[in-house]
């Protein structure tokens, strides 16, 4: 019974989620986003299985914080047993979900039948999730695009979702345009293949038993809601990490539930107790802040923050004074309306407060 309440709050939260992104999506991005977020699915970077099983420390690729729940582990693999072995793995790590990589175009992963080369071996992929499905309790995903290269984007992608779909996997996030492997470069599939959110909608319909989210180009929470008419689910990207003051405003939109920020100067205060406890970790002050670059954006003051930080977070010895001394340069208005009337004071220390 535990286990049906825990996948159904999961369920619950894959409403929105932030997509994985490679050097983006890091365990200090994640507790900085739940100052702004209780209740959206976080995803860590993809992690290969072979950091999992050889890399040394394990906490390195796998360590996280209690606040960031619900969070999934994103997986680049393609052998069915490892794949099976890093999921249990990230059960035990307390994970609440693993999703499978099927949609990074990059030259590396590709060499290594990782991302988005396996739409073209749905046997592979489907093999892999049974695998997994029968090593762990907490749900298996899959995040694709809509086609590789030169496949059909309906006859293929209803092939490649139906054995996978075959195989168990439920979940599907579907970026909404193809990947072309040969002729552009990673940061070109981003942008270059053209949008198409009707053949994930048309998904939808066709599979109304699955769990069907779209994923590529969305930028505002009226964007979210009208893709939400058509799917199950909304995943943002780069929009979430650039102009992270999205997020505020998603707890209330999308679940109907206040969220934790009053304010921009709220949520970077929330963050600073648990900046003070990484740094005695040994982190470096520039990993953690760097994530923060955007929050000002657009406001009085957010030049002279981001020049701060990325003048001085760097430097050796840099501690959370750096940081109090940005703030200041950001004058505080005496109210901010926020985007959902949440309480003040939420704590990323460890827990939420």
């Amino acid at each position: 019974m535990a286990e049906l309440k825990r996948n159904d709050s999961l369920e619950v939260a894959r409403r929105f989620s932030v997509a994985p992104m490679m050097d983006w999506t890091t365990r200090d991005y994640r507790a900085f986003a739940r100052t702004l977020t209780r209740h959206a699915l976080l995803y860590t970077e993809m992690v290969t299985t072979g950091a999992i099983l050889h890399g040394t420390p394990r906490e390195r690729f796998l360590g996280h914080d209690a606040v960031e729940h619900p969070l999934a582990l994103q997986l680049g693999g393609s052998d069915a047993g490892e794949l099976a072995e890093c999921a249990a793995i990230a059960e035990e790590w307390g994970y609440d979900e693993v999703n499978l990589n099927v949609g990074c175009p990059s030259d590396r992963v590709q060499n290594n039948l990782i991302g988005a080369c396996l739409m073209a071996h749905p046997q592979t992929v489907a093999a892999a999730v049974r695998a997994m499905r029968d090593a762990v309790s907490i749900p298996v995903t899959v995040k694709c695009r809509i086609g590789i290269d030169d496949q059909d984007e309906d006859a293929d992608l209803t092939r490649f979702i139906q054995q996978v779909a075959d195989a168990g996997c439920e979940t599907f996030i579907v970026h909404a345009r193809k990947a072309w492997l040969q002729g552009l470069s990673p940061k070109e599939n981003r942008d270059v293949p053209p949008l198409n959110y009707p053949r994930v909608q048309r998904l939808k319909a066709q599979h109304p038993q699955l769990h069907i989210g779209i994923n590529g180009g969305i930028r505002t929470l009226a964007e979210c809601r009208e893709h939400l008419e058509s799917v199950d689910s909304v995943m943002v990207g780069r929009e979430a990490y650039r102009n992270p003051w999205l997020l505020a405003g998603i707890d209330e939109a999308l679940y109907g539930r206040p969220g934790p920020a009053t304010s921009r100067h709220g949520a970077a205060r929330a963050l600073r107790p648990y900046i003070a406890r990484r740094l005695e970790e040994g982190a470096r002050l520039n990993h953690i802040t760097r994530h923060l670059l955007g929050l000002f954006q657009g406001c009085p003051g957010g030049r002279r923050f981001r020049r701060h930080l990325s003048e001085n977070a760097h430097r050796d010895g840099a501690g959370v004074g750096v940081f109090d001394d940005a703030l200041g340069l950001v004058p505080e208005p005496h109210e901010t309306a926020a985007p959902s009337p949440a309480r003040a004071g939420h704590s990323v220390s460890g827990v939420p407060s």
